[in-house]
């Protein structure tokens, strides 16, 4: 497996697994990984609902750093574990972000858009009454708003996470649609130095290629972009370091030679 560090993973810290986080390290050590990072979410403000009701989103990172250390100690003969956390952010969220970021020594902070303009693309609301197309650009206008407002993380995940969950995925969808949009994206992410995860979710959710598509990680890449975490989105054992393969080949394909891992917010380069 030429990527052995899967940097996107979720346990029972997360709302939305309840998955033990040994069990969670012992499937990575079983595939082969030499490294992993938790990147547990934190997301603020997220929507009540019946199936997510208050807090749902909100980590005790106290209890998740004391079972994390536990696990670093037990399996480090074996494996590399890393401190992360995924921020969910919105605009008006920015100084919470930045309180929360800087209340411990996170070795990796994933910054995602789970909420556009409050809502979750992740719900068919979202998507009602009008085209596919407007929404997908709604999103993508809500990530460059995140980006005006706040840049303490070290990679945006998901970039292209809206079209897991449109009426059509990635049918119809390309880069090109939105280059005017992306290519703001893209460069604010290199003029502050901040990279781009390739996120192996997508596939499982019947997406033709990973988040973000070939095409934006390949003009990534051309306009001077090195920075690529790779992470399976993995909330289950069974789907850590999904689609590792493709994921290495998708990279070679644009032209990137290295991923990187991170240790106190520290990129390091490993080559393909």
């Amino acid at each position: 497996m030429p990527v052995t560090a899967d940097y996107h993973l979720h346990s029972s810290f997360s709302g939305d697994s309840d998955t033990p986080m040994e069990e969670m390290v012992l499937a990575g050590i079983r595939k082969g990984l030499t490294q992993m990072c938790f990147t547990e979410h934190q997301d603020f403000d997220y929507p009540v609902s019946e199936e997510t009701p208050e807090g749902f989103f909100d980590l005790n990172p106290d209890s998740y750093l004391y079972e994390f250390l536990k696990c670093r100690e037990k399996y480090a003969d074996k494996i590399t574990l890393c401190f992360g956390v995924e921020l969910g952010l919105q605009p008006q969220l920015s100084r919470k972000n930045a309180a929360f970021s800087k209340a411990h020594e996170y070795d990796f902070i994933i910054a995602s858009s789970h909420l556009c303009n409050g809502k979750d693309p992740y719900y068919p609301a979202f998507y009602e009454g009008r085209p596919q197309e407007e929404a997908y650009r709604e999103y993508f206008e809500s990530i460059l708003e995140n980006l005006k407002v706040f840049g303490n993380f070290d990679v945006y995940g998901h970039l292209d996470y809206v079209v897991r969950y449109g009426p059509q995925k990635d049918n119809g969808y390309s880069y090109e649609q939105y280059r005017d949009i992306l290519d703001k994206i893209l460069i604010k992410l290199i003029q502050d130095g901040k990279g781009l995860e390739l996120n192996t979710g997508g596939l499982l959710h019947g997406l033709r290629e990973a988040n973000p598509c070939t095409a934006i990680l390949r003009r990534y890449k051309e306009l001077g972009g090195e920075i690529i975490t790779t992470g399976s989105d993995a909330h289950t054992p069974e789907h850590i370091a999904s689609g590792f393969d493709r994921a290495a080949e998708m990279l070679t394909d644009c032209g990137f030679r290295y991923y990187c891992t991170f240790e106190r917010r520290t990129a390091s380069f490993h080559k393909i």
